[in-house]
């Protein structure tokens, strides 16, 4: 019993650094927005928060938001389980390649995902323009920015690969035999899916969905930057209510209500992934997956690719082109168009800083920021997401706090940054007694640590999805085995577990590493002037007219995304046989 125990207390002084983190730097701030809102004058406005729930506006907010990411889910689910399928059973021609192109707009900013699809479809766009000069028209011939079509298109370009990577990673690990034996007893193919797979594969799927529905559901960027003001989702509205008509209790309200229904989603995503980890024999995907061996195979991986290059490639390349091809004005008011020679003149402006300013630097010393803040953002997102996984491992009655712990992912960034603002400017009141800690507290909302902390609250959550998969997936037999063997806990872990999961622990890094480089709403908030990012110095030149703005703006946006896609091409390389949700 006395063993036992102390295994206990080891496990939950695991949790106390992770939880600690936690309170300090997301509880605290949100804690500080929603004190300065809905209780400023120390007592809690309840007319006001009634108000703010029982208006029209309100329910048609919600309304849209629900609405939105349940179609937007939808067509995720829909395009996104036959490819699940056919990377999950076929040995794919460049597989490394196709999945980390899919899995590269999950990691990018919003403004360079609007830049893409501008680039694209935008009036401006290659399709526009190509019709346009093909046909002789004057005007664009397809609206896409500022539709719900766009959103809806984002929204898919975004989360796809949750769902390849959650329900593909669960599929290629479904023993194939089970499968083989339903065909030999007469079942053809579409009853061996509905009555074999599906059902092994369904509370993965509902999985995937919930975690789909979460991220539309919080969107904000794409519906504010391809939406367009006529749509508004709770995350949206809480930005405008705030920023806009600095209503303050009404944000804090619907922060309130998104915050519940994100730890609902959230608590179901966890409780549903618990259902479908178990112990597994690992084995090289090669054992699951078969070449294709007839022309309807090829046929249906043929479609299946393009659809995907389409869908996820095509934007990406419109992004990469448009970086090497200026445009410009047949005549006075007539529509711009491509002149059709390449230039690498936007890539030689990032080193130049034309305005000359203190507060202005050369565009790439944001990538030199950005490298910096996401070597930091790794080490610390895998300290605090290395421990989370390993408190968490096999625990099912404090699995309430996988939830809480992701709840970051799911709160808006904006929201982040703000209360960091708010409550590191006013700090808890127990501190006066330490004028020092006091100081340093109030220090800390101008220092770039505050951006390394931002983007850990972000990362780490994915680095605990990468890892406890393969924490509970591991074999249990094989701890048990040498600890038979007379191996002391540290051995064991050393000699049987740091092994097998030492890829997981490779892609866990990488990806907090990509999410630290495309990380957007917080850093604008926090970041000095003087040390922007990739993303703030793609924003800085978007928000700026002139083609040379532009054109620099889709230079550094194809930088960032060539570091994000060999970033995800090591996660490929280093994953253990497709171990883990990422």
């Amino acid at each position: 019993m006395r063993t036992r125990m102390g295994k206990v207390g080891r496990r939950d002084l695991l949790l106390a650094l992770p939880l600690l983190f936690f309170s300090l730097f997301y509880a605290y701030p949100i804690i500080s927005i929603l004190r300065l809102s809905l209780m400023p004058a120390g007592v809690l406005e309840g007319e006001a928060i009634l108000r703010t729930l029982g208006s029209p506006s309100f329910r048609k907010v919600l309304g849209f938001t629900v609405g939105q990411a349940a179609l937007s889910t939808a067509v995720t689910l829909l395009l996104g389980l036959p490819l699940a399928g056919l990377f999950a059973r076929y040995q794919l021609p460049g597989r490394r390649l196709w999945q980390a192109m899919a899995t590269v707009p999950f990691v990018l900013p919003t403004v360079v995902v609007a830049a893409a699809f501008t680039a694209l479809l935008g009036p401006r766009g290659w399709v526009n323009q190509a019709l346009m000069a093909l046909f002789g028209l004057p005007e664009p011939p397809i609206p896409f920015v500022n539709t719900l079509t766009a959103i809806v298109v984002a929204h898919v370009f975004y989360n796809l690969t949750l769902v390849l990577r959650i329900v593909g990673n669960a599929w290629s690990h479904l023993d194939p035999t089970l499968e083989m034996a339903a065909r030999t007893l007469g079942a053809d193919r579409w009853r061996v899916l509905t009555r074999v797979t599906g059902p092994l594969l369904l509370p993965t799927i509902l999985a995937a969905a919930a975690l789909v529905f979460l991220f539309d559901f919080t969107s904000f960027g794409v519906v504010l930057l391809l939406g367009g003001p006529q749509y508004a989702t709770l995350e949206v509205e809480i930005y405008r209510q705030a920023v806009g008509l600095f209503r303050l209790p009404a944000a804090a309200t619907l922060a309130l209500v998104q915050l519940a229904l994100n730890f609902a989603l959230l608590y179901l995503y966890t409780r549903l992934q618990a259902r479908w980890v178990v112990p597994l024999e690992w084995r090289p995907e090669a054992s699951t997956g078969r070449p294709l061996r007839t022309w309807r195979e090829r046929l249906m991986a043929g479609l299946g690719l393009a659809i995907l290059f389409l869908w996820i490639g095509m934007p990406l390349l419109a992004l990469a082109l448009r970086s090497v091809t200026p445009m410009t004005l047949r005549k006075p008011g007539e529509p711009a168009y491509y002149t059709g020679w390449i230039t690498l003149g936007y890539y030689r402006e990032l080193w130049i800083n034309r305005r000359g300013a203190v507060t202005y630097v050369a565009p790439i010393e944001a990538v030199r920021n950005s490298l910096l803040f996401a070597a930091a953002t790794m080490g610390l997102s895998l300290s605090l997401g290395g421990l989370a996984a390993y408190g968490l491992a096999g625990r099912r009655r404090i699995r309430w706090l996988d939830p809480l712990l992701m709840l970051p992912l799911s709160t808006s960034a904006v929201t982040l940054g703000f209360g960091f603002l708010v409550g590191f400017s006013h700090p808890p009141g127990f501190l006066k007694a330490w004028p020092g800690l006091v100081a340093a507290v109030q220090a800390l909302r101008t220092s770039p640590l505050l951006v390394v902390i931002a983007h850990t609250l972000i990362a780490y959550p994915f680095v605990v999805r990468i890892l406890l998969p393969a924490l509970e997936g591991m074999n249990p037999r094989w701890r048990e085995a040498a600890m038979t063997l007379g191996a002391s806990p540290a051995q064991v872990w050393w000699r049987v577990e740091a092994p097998l999961l030492g890829r997981a622990w490779l892609a866990a890094a990488v990806f907090a590493f990509c999410v630290s480089l495309g990380e957007f709403g917080a850093t604008a908030l926090i970041a000095r002037p003087t040390m922007p990012t990739m993303p703030l110095a793609i924003a800085r030149f978007l928000s700026q007219p002139g083609e040379l703005n532009l054109g620099q703006a889709m230079a550094m946006s194809t930088l960032l995304l060539l570091l994000t896609f060999l970033g995800i091409l090591l996660i490929e390389r280093f994953r253990y046989q497709g171990i883990g949700t990422f």
